[in-house]
């Protein structure tokens, strides 16, 4: 049977007709689908971890019982748990473990271009890179059956594109019955990493890759295709695709396998081209182990390690350089008008519009983190000045309180982010007699990845109940003893409560609670505006909502526009109303 899929929803297919029986994760784009479409497959446990490293953890030990497992992160992530995947590299495992990285070449929703190939020569494990959504099935399957064979993790990249692009899928059969476990296998020797051990476990290792290596000759996704040998083209992933669709009559050598390479396979096609290119997004992996080999090819010297090798940039390249001919005949070009531009901007009823007004009014130094609340950087409300890595505003507070600043500082961090790497921070603030304000925005959601559940909520990724985590308490706990929360929809209460945490001598937190709009579910009327109030002040403009507009009448003394609000926008959050100084905004009737 076939089925159209997106890259995401075929790796979910993968792990079902692989045996998967585990699957964890933390949401990220372009990974977050997977699980969500995991989560639909039964026969297989799947959660949402509170970070990556503890989704790693959690895998290990599944496989470690003899259950098969998944593990799925997007790259950044994988800075996170490496420390655990690199632990796993060592010790090997009872079942099969692939871990999932989804890179982001081009930047669409990371604040790094960052090329994951790099981790598997590091961790000494084998990597594997589908070009389309069949291969994103069928390299999950295999990353299994490879990682039982050697006794090894195995991880698995895709990027953007394979992830989120659809192509027909042949559908596999469903997987055999999961029996019982048995006893937990006693052999500390090789899963406890003492050091005496793991010294030991080394050699093995490096054995493993030398026989990774001579498999991945045979490896039936590292293949040759001879076509025209004035040019050879060695690629991987979705760049294969794209170069396929450029250079349709040059020779292939498509990469599966992308660590350890084919070296073999590699020479014999070299020597059967004139001209090798490699071409491979951001990094030159595939082609700095192609020159220590020492065969000549070239690589980044043409094609550039930044942004998406997308088929016109790579056409472009190929024409200047003489690798393909000049356009002889160009369409004319189409007359369009230039449209206006758009910065993102927080959604209408966004519960953080009321926080970001009030920094922008207070002027404080204010370090921020992974989330929709980092929109609160651009205008109108120029209210974040930082932004770095999961949890990480926290521990720059406290580096900047500690720095002597002259005035109050502040951070913001969401609940998601919080309860995946704030809380050692914040416990190390209250430690250290740390000084500033940390504002917990509380959507009840890790919202900028798709609204996915966590600690803080009363359900799981399966939709079991589960305990609710609340996170004043918990702040409470780890010994913060200035806590307020506040309705984050309430700009006269909010004020106060950033005035009276910004004044304290010690760590501060403020829990700014309001639900996210796609998740309360509950718009209210639209509010109006009397245009006979309104005198065109533009305070209204910089709560920064969309709902907010200008309407043609203006003001007869300044000229300028007055307000009005979209009633399709508009979802009666209240927070314009509350700004408004004339009192023009209107509830409905």
């Amino acid at each position: 049977m076939k089925a159209l899929l997106s890259g995401n929803e075929a790796i979910a297919r993968g792990a079902y007709e692989a045996g998967i029986e585990v699957a964890t994760g933390y949401p990220g784009t372009p990974s977050s689908e997977i699980l969500q479409n995991v989560s639909t497959y039964k026969t297989i446990y799947s959660e949402w971890s509170v970070n990556e490293k503890v989704a790693m953890d959690a895998a290990a030990g599944a496989a470690y019982s003899g259950r098969r497992a998944l593990v799925t992160t997007k790259q950044v992530g994988m800075n996170v748990l490496s420390d655990s995947l690199f632990y796993t590299a060592y010790t090997g495992l009872e079942a099969g473990l692939v871990v999932l990285t989804a890179d982001d070449p081009g930047m669409f929703s990371s604040q790094n271009e960052q090329d994951n190939r790099h981790y598997a020569k590091l961790g000494k494990f084998p990597m594997l890179e589908p070009a389309d959504s069949q291969e994103c099935k069928d390299f999950i399957v295999r990353g299994i059956e490879i990682s039982e064979q050697f006794d090894t993790p195995v991880v698995v990249r895709t990027t953007m594109r394979t992830s989120h692009s659809k192509s027909v899928v042949e559908l596999g059969g469903d997987p055999a019955q999961a029996g019982d476990v048995g006893p937990f296998t006693r052999n500390m020797q090789k899963y406890n990493c003492m050091c005496l051990w793991s010294k030991k476990r080394h050699p093995i290792i490096e054995q493993r890759l030398l026989d990774l290596a001579e498999f991945a000759e045979t490896y039936p996704d590292n293949f040759i295709s001879w076509g025209d040998r004035d040019m050879g083209i060695i690629a991987s992933g979705v760049v294969y695709e794209y170069a396929r669709q450029v250079f349709p009559k040059a020779s292939f050598l498509k990469l599966g396998m992308v660590y350890p390479l084919p070296q073999k396979k590699i020479k014999e096609f070299a020597d059967g081209v004139k001209k090798l290119l490699v071409i491979e997004e951001l990094d030159p992996f595939i082609e700095e182990q192609v020159r220590a080999m020492g065969i000549d090819a070239i690589g980044k010297a043409l094609f550039p390690p930044c942004d998406e090798l997308l088929p016109q940039t790579l056409q472009r390249i190929a024409r200047e350089n003489g690798l393909l001919p000049p356009v002889e005949k160009t369409l004319p070009a189409l007359d369009t008008p230039d449209l206006p531009g758009r910065s993102p901007v927080l959604c209408a009823g966004c519960p953080h519009r009321s926080t970001f007004y009030l920094l922008n009014k207070m002027k404080l130094p204010v370090a921020g983190d992974i989330g929709c609340y980092n929109l609160g950087t651009l205008p109108p409300f120029n209210a974040q000045h930082t932004m770095g890595s999961m949890g990480a505003s926290i521990g720059v507070l406290h580096g900047m309180g500690k720095s002597g600043l002259p005035e109050p500082a502040v951070c913001t961090i969401g609940d998601g982010t919080f309860f995946h790497a704030g809380i050692p921070p914040l416990l190390n603030m209250v430690h250290n007699h740390g000084k500033g304000t940390v504002i917990i925005m509380d959507n009840r959601t890790t919202a900028m990845t798709g609204h996915q559940d966590h600690p803080g909520n009363n359900y799981t990724l399966m939709g079991k109940p589960t305990k609710e985590v609340d996170i004043e308490t918990l702040v409470r706990a780890l010994g913060v003893e200035k806590v307020m929360r506040v309705d984050a929809f309430d700009v006269k209460a909010m004020g106060k409560a950033l005035k009276e945490c910004t004044a304290y001598d010690g760590t501060a937190v403020l829990i700014a609670k309001g639900p996210c709009i796609f998740v309360s579910r509950n718009p209210q009327p639209a509010y109006t505006v009397d245009a006979d109030k309104c005198v065109a002040c533009g305070t209204c403009a910089k709560a920064g909502c969309p709902a907010t507009i200008k309407i043609d009448e203006v003001n007869p003394k300044t000229k300028m526009k007055k307000a009005g609000i979209d009633p399709v926008l508009c979802i009666g959050c209240d927070i314009c109303r509350q700004v408004c100084p004339t009192g023009a905004i209107q509830k409905p009737a």
